[in-house]
């Protein structure tokens, strides 16, 4: 049995991924941040949690790292500041996690001959110069997360070509699903709606997605990781593209909803960070591996709508969460 270290297993996409990894067999070791509460995020009410190993942690320090990934065969790197608004105000906070935390991780893993998939995102591309989006686009660093981002992709496959590392960069597109934060919009328009708002609040609706359910996001990571394609990135995305607009409209038809849109101006990006159009292309994946998205966006949303309904209490809807 494989040992698997993944890091921000707390958090959406990292929960979704070690339940996939115990379904498959392998033993799982997952690091929650640490807190004084013993929190372990959303792998607290885990139908898996018998079967996880957690650990309570920090990936910003360099010692604990070094006693993270002791026996471990495969490590999937997911810890990470995301928001990219709050990127905005607290940028130090981006290289100290996604820069500084994954040398780190790096650091520990190296010479240990430890399979290592490290988690990019589409938003390292930028509004795209062309679609669809391959891994050979360039990089653009439209916000500082994005730029945090960039720079631990950029750490990551230096390791494997300075030190010959095992390491191949996973990079999704826009994941979407249960358990996702208030931050991304589509829990947030969703539960505005639950929760009876008169207006929704929302900013801007042209820009376009690559929209991937994130159990599909999962078995991407999965796929990567039985590839031996070292110093490679691979896309994981659905290849479909839609706006924000449609994906409102969508939404609002599964809830039977005629609630109105209103611009709310803090939830806009500045003009240059804005990211008009994200559409991926996963033939790569898709040549090497058996992966495929299998989700369509409907249903990925009815999933996630009845989610949010069972767990409404646990979000703010009438805050705008950065």
């Amino acid at each position: 049995m494989q040992s698997v270290l993944v890091t921000g297993a707390d958090g959406f996409i990292g929960s979704h991924l070690c339940e996939l990894l115990v379904q498959k067999g392998y033993k799982v070791k997952a690091l929650s941040i640490y807190n004084s509460f013993n929190f372990w995020g959303h792998l607290e009410n885990s139908l898996y949690l018998k079967d996880i190993e957690v650990v309570s942690g920090d990936i910003r320090d360099s010692f604990f790292c070094e006693y993270l990934v002791k026996d471990i065969d495969i490590i999937f790197h997911l810890a990470s500041l995301i928001a990219i608004p709050y990127s905005y105000v607290a940028p130090q906070s981006y290289v100290d996690t996604n820069i500084k935390g994954t040398l780190n991780i790096l650091e520990a893993a190296k010479n240990k001959n430890i399979k290592f998939i490290h988690t990019s995102t589409s938003e390292v591309y930028g509004s795209a110069l062309y679609v669809p989006i391959d891994e050979k686009h360039p990089l653009q660093p439209q916000s500082p997360y994005s730029a945090s981002k960039i720079s631990a992709d950029m750490l990551a496959l230096s390791y494997y070509n300075s030190f010959n590392m095992p390491i191949m960069i996973a990079r999704p597109f826009n994941a979407y699903g249960p358990r996702q934060s208030a931050r991304a919009i589509i829990p947030t328009i969703i539960t505005q709606i639950l929760n009876g708002a008169k207006e929704l609040k929302l900013g801007d609706l042209t820009p376009t997605r690559d929209l991937n359910f994130v159990l599909d996001t999962c078995e991407g990571f999965l796929a990567i990781s039985k590839l031996q394609n070292y110093g490679e990135v691979f896309n994981i995305a659905s290849s479909k593209e839609y706006s924000m607009q449609e994906v409102v409209d969508i939404i609002k038809e599964l809830l039977n909803s005629n609630t109105k849109i209103i611009c709310d101006q803090q939830r806009l990006r500045p003009k240059n960070s804005e990211v008009t159009r994200l559409l991926g292309d996963s033939t790569k994946l898709k040549n090497l591996s058996s992966w495929e998205s299998k989700y369509s966006l409907k249903e990925g949303l009815k999933i996630t709508i009845d989610y949010l309904k069972q767990n409404l209490n646990l979000y703010k809807s009438d805050i705008y969460n950065v």
